[in-house]
């Protein structure tokens, strides 16, 4: 991967119209060497970018969970509080040459600066200037869970009863729980949202007996969100 090294200076001048861009690179830059790209994205809170990239690891591939905790994420807010984005999910392969092909689902939460960093080599994935929304609007940001009922209808879980295991929930359209709409064998598509963007992450998974077992380890999903991680896999007792 090929990044431009410049010098804070050089940002400074690229930069010059946006003191706080100027000032939040500034201060990443010093608390750890890096590089970083000639030109700096805006983008808008509640909005969300896909970061696909080929990263050397050497011989021996990591897993893309392992990958992503060699990603450094880098944040500097507006208000000087908090993370100013979160990596949604990610999958990826790898390549003929050897390296690990990774794409990133990036939702962005707030204004301010943010940065991902390989650990390996300091180069910059992707850096964008994220600003206010020129709109009103955004969505609060409270765990959804849909289950698809083999039509391609998305039926809603309802939490409101804390259940214990994701059978015993309820439907939201129906008098129902979701051991009544999910027969034993069959695959479902789950969606979940978690997200500023209302991003939808999604997984497929099959139900054997009173488990729900994932078909497919990838995507992994909301890396930089443990406790929901935590809440989602004790429903599905993944």
């Amino acid at each position: 991967m090929s990044v431009s090294r410049v010098s804070l200076h050089s940002i400074a001048l690229l930069l010059v119209a946006n003191l706080g861009a100027v000032l939040a690179v500034a201060a990443i830059a010093r608390s750890q060497p890096t590089t970083l790209p000639v030109k700096l994205d805006t983008m808008e809170v509640a909005q969300a970018v896909m970061v696909t990239i080929e990263l050397d690891f050497g011989p021996k591939l990591p897993s893309i969970g392992d990958a992503l905790r060699q990603i450094e994420r880098r944040y500097a807010a507006d208000d000087g509080q908090g993370r100013t984005f979160a990596i949604l999910d990610a999958y990826g392969q790898p390549t003929q040459e050897g390296k690990l092909h990774i794409s990133m689902h990036v939702s962005l939460e707030k204004p301010g600066l943010g940065l991902l960093v390989f650990r390996r080599t300091g180069d910059t994935l992707w850096t964008s200037r994220i600003v206010q929304r020129s709109k009103p609007g955004g969505r609060p940001k409270n765990l959804g869970i849909f289950i698809d009922d083999g039509r391609g209808n998305l039926l809603t879980v309802n939490g409101s009863d804390n259940p214990k295991s994701i059978l015993d929930a309820r439907i939201r359209e129906h008098p129902l729980q979701v051991r009544d709409v999910w027969p034993i064998g069959t695959e479902r598509e789950i969606t979940f949202l978690y997200s500023a963007c209302g991003c939808p992450v999604k997984v497929m998974a099959r139900r054997t007996g009173e488990r729900i077992v994932r078909t497919s380890e990838m995507p992994v999903i909301f890396p930089d969100d443990p406790p929901v991680v935590k809440v989602v896999e004790g429903l599905f007792k993944w």
